[in-house]
């Protein structure tokens, strides 16, 4: 590619912001345009994400500039869709999404932009021609993509799944739970059997196996700072060894995900956009565990693998990047 992509971030002092940020200012194809935030306009990026100093010297801004190839929004649930309407961008300005907006078929249109929901790994082909995005849920992400080669091939019956995640997944904005006194040496479920990803993982698996009989899930919040750790199971009479070699089948093309004959762990894929997956069969049950970092597969990273697709890049330009195991 002769010419850079430029590209814009809307809500840059969050963490899904300057995550983003981190991984555009190393990308090769990528020049940043601009990067908004409404409450540190005119302030040096260094000064809230403090590991860039020395690394740019860029300023956020409150404007918002049409000039652009790809604009990344950002934001909070909910701001998003009020940004579109406030915002009219043209149709050649890319839009990917990292709220959950538009992620459901009922809220992926709005004007003239249809949004693609953004898992490479069921929607690779309609991502490469899309013009939005709709970047997926970082726990609806992780449990995807344990389940999906079972419902490729009609496997799924009811799914049971627990999963927990670090601090990180609750956002910036302190609230009681992000405490580092409350966080220390705690765990806590939530939205138990509710969790708000569950509409994005049925549409997205049942548009497979549209038998799917029920998903359900426990949320767990962990006392770490980043990272989910998935465990779901459903029930099936094939072996061990038929539903290994259908997994690594089905992923064999994905280069971001990798089936593990061993047992896998957070440090894995922390720091990464890696999805790791490991099998175990007990009794009739198979017991598919995925890990992923919940800021980079989980919601930046794979926001810059659908960048690469829609621009016509290797999938992992920019997104080669180091796991810390100790």
């Amino acid at each position: 590619m002769s010419n850079k992509i430029k590209a814009g971030i809307i809500g840059g002092a969050g963490y899904t912001g300057g995550e983003t940020l981190r991984l555009l200012l190393n990308h090769p194809h990528v020049e940043i345009a601009f990067i908004n935030s409404r409450s540190q306009s005119g302030q040096p990026v260094h000064s809230i994400h403090t590991d860039l100093l020395g690394e740019t010297e860029l300023e956020f801004t409150s404007d918002i500039t049409d000039d652009v190839d790809v604009v990344f929004l950002c934001v909070g649930h909910g701001e998003a869709k009020e940004q579109l309407q406030q915002t009219k961008f043209a149709t050649k300005v890319k839009i990917i999404d990292l709220s959950q907006d538009h992620r459901l078929a009922a809220n992926a249109t709005i004007d003239q932009r249809q949004f693609i929901y953004g898992l490479p790994e069921i929607n690779r082909d309609y991502i490469r021609e899309a013009n939005a995005i709709a970047n997926p849920g970082c726990f609806a992400t992780a449990i995807q993509l344990a389940t999906l080669p079972l419902a490729a091939n009609g496997l799924l019956n009811d799914v049971h799944a627990t999963g927990i995640t670090g601090s990180s997944g609750a956002g910036q904005k302190l609230q009681q739970s992000s405490h580092f006194t409350w966080r220390a040496n705690n765990i806590e479920a939530y939205k138990t059997l509710s969790h708000q990803h569950l509409g994005e993982i049925t549409e997205t698996l049942t548009t497979l196996q549209p038998s799917l009989a029920s998903i359900n899930f426990v949320p767990w919040r962990g006392d770490f700072t980043r990272g989910i750790y998935i465990s779901a199971y459903t029930k099936t009479d094939k072996s061990l060894a038929e539903l290994a070699n259908l997994y690594k089948d089905y992923y064999v093309e994905h280069p971001f995900v990798t089936v593990s004959d061993k047992m896998i762990n957070l440090k894995q894929v922390v720091g990464t956009n890696k999805c790791l997956l490991h099998l175990e069969k007990v009794g009739d049950n198979v017991v598919i565990h995925a890990a992923i970092d919940n800021l980079l597969k989980g919601a930046s990273g794979q926001a810059v693998q659908n960048m690469n697709l829609m621009f016509g890049l290797d999938e992992t330009m920019g997104l080669k990047l180091k796991a810390t195991s100790f």
